[in-house]
């Protein structure tokens, strides 16, 4: 099996020892995105709309470093601090997936960072 790094300077770089993705054959599989700004480095300010626009564009750089785009997205999880953020998350999603992916969506205790009101993994085919 053959494991291949995506990395894009258009996403945050990994806080860890993980990478931004990994393509396995024609699937692409990416890390949970948090609303960090690739240029700064830090957690988006603002509500829970301003942040989920900051993690999809942050996932359509790192499958366009992968050589596809948001309407091959085949799985999504969203995770999210508060689910009273799930209509204004789910307004913002409807824009960047016109193909209506697969989904689930938890909440949870916390994201780590401080102040993320979501993260967003993927699933993705080339």
């Amino acid at each position: 099996m053959d494991l291949q790094p995506i990395k894009t300077e258009h996403a945050p770089i990994p806080r860890g020892p993980y990478n931004q993705a990994i393509r396995v054959g024609d699937t692409i599989y990416l890390a949970g995105q948090m609303p960090i700004d690739p240029i700064t480095n830090l957690i988006v300010e603002g509500d829970a709309a301003v942040q989920a626009r900051r993690v999809f564009e942050n996932i359509a750089a790192i499958l366009a470093a992968a050589g596809t785009t948001m309407d091959r997205v085949v799985k999504t999880t969203i995770f999210l601090t508060d689910v009273n953020d799930f209509a204004a998350v789910n307004a913002v999603y409807a824009e960047f997936f016109t193909s209506s992916p697969a989904r689930s969506t938890v909440q949870v205790a916390a994201l780590p960072g401080g102040g993320a009101k979501l993260q967003v993994d993927a699933i993705a085919v080339a």
